[in-house]
């Protein structure tokens, strides 16, 4: 069963995604919650996704060992596409 939590997450992936994957209101809201869930594997590798989209390839593979997945190298639409999956699937 998802949590509340898993549930915010995959609402912010998907206004991030509506977004066009940019820097903005839904880019700050999905790295705010991020960074509130801290060690929990999905919500590092959305931590990693933030920061791919800011430009920030160093920071983005700090989230990336974190969440204890590989650098992605798709396009972000299916990186996050991938995540609500998974998501979906907890």
């Amino acid at each position: 069963m998802r949590t509340s939590a898993l549930n915010a997450l995959d609402r912010a992936l998907e206004q991030l995604s509506a977004a066009g994957f940019t820097m903005g209101p839904a880019w700050e809201e999905t790295h705010e919650l991020c960074q509130g869930h801290e060690g929990e594997s999905l919500f590092d590798a959305a931590h990693a996704l933030c920061h791919r989209i800011e430009g920030d390839d160093g920071n983005a593979g700090y989230w990336y060992r974190r969440a204890g997945k590989p650098v992605a190298t798709g396009s972000l639409a299916e990186e996050c596409a991938a995540l609500r999956a998974e998501i979906s699937g907890a």
